[in-house]
């Protein structure tokens, strides 16, 4: 059985989502005019109106004419150090809740999890993960029918790469919130208790190994059609875990997972858990029906306790020996329910 994240048995009225009650466990706001905007002066109001938009333009832009020397997987990483130091100061200077506000402590271990993702968990993608996976399949079977995609216009190459990518993270991970042996090793990640920059990184290394797991790499794309949806999922996926608030223009909330939704997704209200799994893309929890548009304050499991980096290594071999240890049990009774009937 899924944990559930709830902050107990007490519960409230929740508002209606579909077929579900949103809500009912923590305070979840719904609806995109019921979330707050930012408020200021002019200039503050259109920065962080068209910062998104503009920054992701800038991207596509810069990978699409840089020259070859510089459309390097290198270059990238710079890009994402520095967007990230960006991104840490809009923290600090529009900060969505004040009880996000990133401590030392919490900073501490937001850089250990970064630097477990980028050695060991890369590490494990170079010898098992979807490059090498796609060498194999590629090896065994014939794909020189998806050749034709090279010759596609490079940014709809580089769209491509970025929904055929996203489709896979969205049924893994909507996967490892439904099945209980993916879901202990994603559990950890759910006892943040604050969005930051960083927190996408936290989280057991198997778990942060299967979410970057992708198909596009079995379609023959362009080196370039990569870098730039590369810089899509940065521009947009940089956006969920951060404690920034931004007045995002209403295409960009219909297209894209943004903090809004992604505060859902790590609330302590259960049926808020089960909504908004797309990694940069909204729109296949919208085809699928698990997209909630709001935002929630209160995150995490166990009514917001924050797990250790300790207990989040072993997590999912001690939850995995007790749900074994249930699994047992419940069989046993069974068979005595049934000795007695007969």
């Amino acid at each position: 059985m899924v944990l559930r994240p709830g902050i107990g048995d007490s519960k409230m009225a929740g508002v209606r989502v579909g077929n579900r009650i949103v809500g009912a466990d923590s305070p979840v706001t719904v609806g995109w005019d019921n979330v707050e905007r930012v408020e200021g002066g002019a200039f503050k109001k259109a920065f962080f109106t068209y910062f998104q938009p503009v920054m992701l333009f800038a991207a596509i832009a810069f990978w699409y004419y840089a020259p070859n020397e510089i459309a390097v997987a290198s270059t990238g990483f710079k890009i994402f150090i520095g967007f990230s130091i960006f991104l840490m100061l809009l923290e600090w200077i529009n900060p969505r809740y004040g009880s996000w506000n990133i401590t030392w402590k919490e900073f501490a271990t937001d850089i250990f999890y970064l630097g477990m993702g980028m050695t060991v968990v890369t590490m494990m993608e170079l010898y098992w993960g979807a490059d090498a996976i796609t060498e194999w399949v590629q090896g065994a079977f014939d794909w020189e029918s998806f050749a034709w995609f090279v010759a596609l216009p490079l940014l709809v190459q580089a769209l491509a790469i970025s929904l055929i990518f996203d489709f896979g993270q969205y049924w893994m991970h909507r996967g490892m919130h439904n099945w209980q042996p993916l879901w202990i090793f994603h559990a950890p990640h759910h006892y943040i208790t604050q969005l930051n920059v960083y927190k996408g990184s936290v989280g057991h290394p198997i778990e942060l190994f299967l979410i970057g797991l992708g198909v596009g790499g079995f379609f023959d794309f362009l080196p370039r059609a990569f870098l730039i949806a590369g810089a899509i999922g940065l521009m947009v996926g940089s956006y969920q875990h951060i404690n920034t608030r931004f007045n995002s223009p209403r295409w960009w909330r219909f297209l894209f997972n943004t903090t809004d939704h992604h505060s859902v997704h790590h609330s302590q209200d259960y049926e808020g858990t089960r909504s908004n799994y797309g990694t940069i893309w909204i729109i296949f929890d919208r085809m699928f029906g698990t997209c909630v548009d709001g935002e929630a304050e209160l995150l995490g499991m166990e009514g917001g306790r924050r797990m250790k980096i300790s207990e989040t290594m072993v997590f999912p071999w001690t939850e995995g020996r007790k749900a074994w240890r249930d699994w047992i049990a419940q069989r046993r009774e069974a068979k005595q329910i049934t000795g007695l009937e007969s």
